[in-house]
């Protein structure tokens, strides 16, 4: 990238508006069209990601949004990863993947979902939540539900208290919020 195309929020650590952190991820969330598979729009958080100053006023962001104590943060596999573990530290908290099947050893506790193409199971490691953890859930997007819905489920099978999910960017024309029903959903962005 050169000094042309990047566009900078503010140098890393310098406080920045809401106003800015929305816009820039408007501007650095690339949409990809027949992603993965035709007719789905995907949305590439990469650009967003490889803004250090960007990236860091979203983590800031997220963070300075959630309501109350955090034990653990969730981050779905793979890019809900990348937003959760700063989002934890930020936060104080531990961060806990929950994964695709057949990705972690040992045993498992595992949700099966359907998306808004195909479908899928997740897994976590039961042990790593603690009967009464307070977790807050992340992920880049909220399209049908899907994933978010089975994390939820799943968490709470094994003793958590999901305090919130956390999006970036939310497709309301998908309705996954509604699946959601009774967890406080934040979104940065929301898309018609």
């Amino acid at each position: 990238m050169t000094e042309a195309q990047r566009v900078t929020v503010a140098p890393v650590g310098a406080p920045v508006s809401r106003a800015d952190v929305l816009r820039r991820i408007d501007e650095l969330v690339r949409l990809v069209p027949d992603y993965p598979k035709p007719g789905v729009m995907f949305r590439d958080i990469t650009p967003l990601l490889a803004d250090a100053a960007a990236f860091a006023a979203v983590i800031a962001e997220i963070a300075a949004r959630v309501d109350g104590p955090v034990d653990l943060v969730a981050g779905m596999e793979a890019r809900g990863f990348l937003i959760a573990a700063p989002v934890a530290v930020a936060l104080g908290a531990g961060v806990l993947p929950v994964r695709k099947a057949g990705k972690l050893p040992g045993p498992t506790a595992a949700e099966s979902y359907d998306l808004e193409y195909g479908t899928a199971t997740i897994e976590i490691h039961p042990a790593t939540v603690p009967a009464g953890a307070r977790v807050l859930v992340i992920d880049d997007v909220l399209a049908t539900g899907g994933t978010a819905a089975a994390t939820v489920a799943l968490l709470e099978r094994c003793g958590a208290h999901v305090v919130g999910l956390s999006f970036l960017v939310e497709l309301e024309a998908l309705g996954g919020r509604e699946r959601l029903a009774g967890h406080p959903v934040d979104v940065l962005v929301a898309v018609p």
